[in-house]
């Protein structure tokens, strides 16, 4: 089975040189349970931390993320792509990209300056036309003394953001310090020390979108704590809802669920919460759990992912380079604690399920990992198959 790879090239200071190809058996296998190999570059590129493809085309969508960019690349041979038309600017840190089912649009998530930006497809899948959709607000304002409550996860009630970048600075290690966020950037700019100063520079950190069923739009912003609610039209995103969560939680990336809930996983609180709309179709939080006991103080959630029957819900922890696995319950709404393991990798970013196999990028390490999931229990178990790849961000299976 193939697979597309996002990597970090020398710009973001990664190992990779564009995007890669992963295999993982043979080319045409519909498997990934196969041995695993990196198959070389497929397109020279800045540090595509981001893949998606188009719906119907041939097409795959790059988040330049050190250059602020979306580039279309159209496939020309089984390992090959060539640049659709120009990079469209999005935004600061652009970090992904959701495509419309219709492929008529994309709406690419800038974690730099929190945009979130909307751009027309054309009929071969070329982007254009970007519109910056309104702007997040602090919810919790610049009052350091308001703070909401964490409704399923750590004792403390808050997350010491700063304190959590200064610990994942030291587990990356000084190669990659750099490429933790910089919560504590408002902390070391008040020489005073000052709350009040820390508090109102809150930045937006937008972080990913996912269409939802019904022309909805969700979107996550990690730095104020907010998931938003939009219609998507033709003429852009029109804010419907801004759901809060608690504060310093920073939800980073959802999965929608055949029942109708929606799993945001919290970056700094390592919780997932469940979302879900009321008779009047306004969202609220109706659930939520902590990762799992095993998670450490400075760890960092990811990727959220589903099983194939929906029944589990598998989030990586950075940090302590663990994955967790929830099973889903009740009617969608709650989610429970089931196992954290060993993700078998240093950092990782990225996950994805195939049947009963499930591969990690580990950024860090410079390789890519397959473990075997239990069909009873829902569990990964130890590393089946691994292999070097370089700075690898994003798994995107081939069709």
């Amino acid at each position: 089975m193939k697979f597309w790879l996002g990597g970090y090239t020398a710009d973001s200071d990664g190992h990779a040189s564009g995007i890669g190809m992963l295999l993982a058996g043979g080319a045409d296998d519909a498997s990934a349970g196969g041995g695993l190999g990196f198959a070389g570059e497929v397109a020279a590129t800045d540090s595509p931390s981001w893949l998606t493809a188009h719906p119907s085309l041939d097409v795959v969508y790059a988040a330049l993320e050190n250059r602020g960019e979306v580039q279309a690349f159209r496939r020309t041979g089984e390992s090959s792509f060539t640049p659709l038309g120009a990079a469209v600017p999005a935004g600061a840190a652009t970090c992904h990209i959701a495509v419309a089912p219709d492929g008529a649009s994309l709406i690419a998530s800038c974690w730099g300056d929190g945009r979130v930006v909307r751009m027309t497809l054309d009929a071969a899948g070329r982007p254009s036309a970007p519109v910056i959709a309104a702007a997040a607000t602090d919810p919790y304002g610049p009052d350091p003394a308001e703070s909401g409550p964490v409704l399923f996860g750590r004792e403390s009630g808050q997350v010491d953001l700063a304190a959590a970048a200064r610990a994942l600075r030291d587990a990356a290690g000084a190669e990659y310090a750099h490429l933790v966020p910089d919560h504590d950037a408002a902390e070391a700019a008040s020489p005073t020390g000052d709350a009040g100063d820390a508090a109102s520079a809150r930045p937006s950190r937008a972080h990913q979108a996912v269409f939802l069923p019904g022309g909805l739009v969700a979107t996550t912003d990690m730095g104020l704590d907010v998931v938003r609610l939009w219609r998507a039209g033709a003429d852009g995103l029109r804010l419907l809802q801004q759901v809060v969560l608690p504060k310093g939680s920073g939800p980073r990336h959802m999965v929608w669920h055949p029942s109708g809930h929606l799993y945001v996983v919290a970056e700094l609180s390592c919780e997932v919460f469940v979302l879900a709309a009321a008779v009047d179709g306004s969202w609220h939080v109706v659930g939520g759990s902590p990762l799992g006991v095993g998670t450490m103080p400075g760890d960092t959630a990811a990727e959220l992912a589903m099983s194939r029957d929906g029944e589990f819900l598998y989030a990586a922890a950075r940090g302590s380079n663990t994955l967790a696995t929830l099973r889903v319950r009740g009617a969608g709404e709650v989610v429970q604690p089931v196992a954290l393991v060993d993700a078998g990798v240093h950092w990782p970013r990225h996950h994805v399920v195939v049947r009963d196999i499930l591969l990690v990028a580990g950024q860090l390490s410079d390789e890519v990992a397959s473990l075997t999931l239990d069909v009873r229990t829902g569990v990964p178990g130890k590393v089946r198959h691994r292999t070097a790849a370089p700075s690898p961000t994003c798994l995107l299976p081939v069709r």
